[in-house]
């Protein structure tokens, strides 16, 4: 047999698993290992926390220094209020891209409350680094974008999207437009910009209507809130409708 010979079992063989041939393998990968994982620590349904990766905690200069504290204060008390419930599997577990920032402090609020949190990151050329505050069983690390935003949404009872740049508004409005089309009921999911005050100045939800580029239905698709318990109290009320 000569040196170059292929002699690797198929589903070993590094070179073909990263080959564009094994792609849909890969992809595949992506969405059943998440749920088997999901499955296997039985999280039922989860609350999706959407920011800025920039978020500092320490840097008191910052307009985003109070969204981070806030998120993690709203991040505890839910998670604290949800490990209290009764039914079987972990249901509104806390779950964040993964990375710094608010998504940091989200996993941080649900550590503090000693409650399991997810965190779905994506490899970068610019690498970010997952925070430490995830549960390690719940930690996942995504190649296609795609997939990581499939799993962001899919387990999602609701959305709190706080102040953030082009990711979370890419988030944002994909999530928009799946209620907006009916691919998810927006019975079944609560959408909240959180920071009333910055979501205004950044998008005229008004000028749509103006221009008829959305319906007036379109606009009571998302809700305000700007205080952790104005925000929790709110979220309560509509989340236990889930169970």
């Amino acid at each position: 047999m000569k040196k170059n010979d292929v002699t690797e079992i198929a589903f070993k063989n590094s070179k073909f698993l990263e080959s564009p041939e094994a792609r849909t393998l890969r992809i595949s990968s992506e969405y059943l290992e998440p749920l088997a994982r999901l499955n296997e620590w039985k999280v039922n349904n989860t609350v999706l926390f959407l920011g800025s990766s920039k978020a500092d905690p320490e840097d008191k200069d910052s307009p985003l220094t109070k969204y981070y504290w806030e998120a993690e204060e709203l991040a505890y008390n839910l998670a604290k209020w949800a490990i209290k419930l009764k039914p079987k599997g972990k249901n509104f577990v806390i779950c964040t891209g993964g990375g710094p920032g608010i998504m940091e402090a989200a996993n941080r609020g649900a550590s503090r409350a000693e409650g399991k949190s997810v965190g779905m990151n994506i490899s970068l050329p610019e690498e970010q680094f997952l925070n430490p505050y995830i549960s390690p069983e719940l930690s996942f690390i995504f190649h296609y974008f795609f997939m990581r935003k499939f799993w962001l949404i899919y387990k999602a009872k609701a959305v709190v999207a706080f102040p953030g740049g082009y990711g979370t508004l890419d988030e944002v409005f994909e999530i928009l437009t799946l209620v907006q089309t009916n691919k998810i009921s927006k019975d079944h999911l609560v959408i909240l910009l959180y920071g009333e005050e910055y979501w205004r100045k950044i998008i005229s939800f008004e000028a749509f209507l103006k221009y008829k580029t959305i319906s007036p239905e379109d606009i009571k698709l998302f809700h305000y809130c700007s205080s952790p318990k104005e925000t929790f109290s709110f979220l309560k009320e509509r989340l236990i409708e889930f169970l």
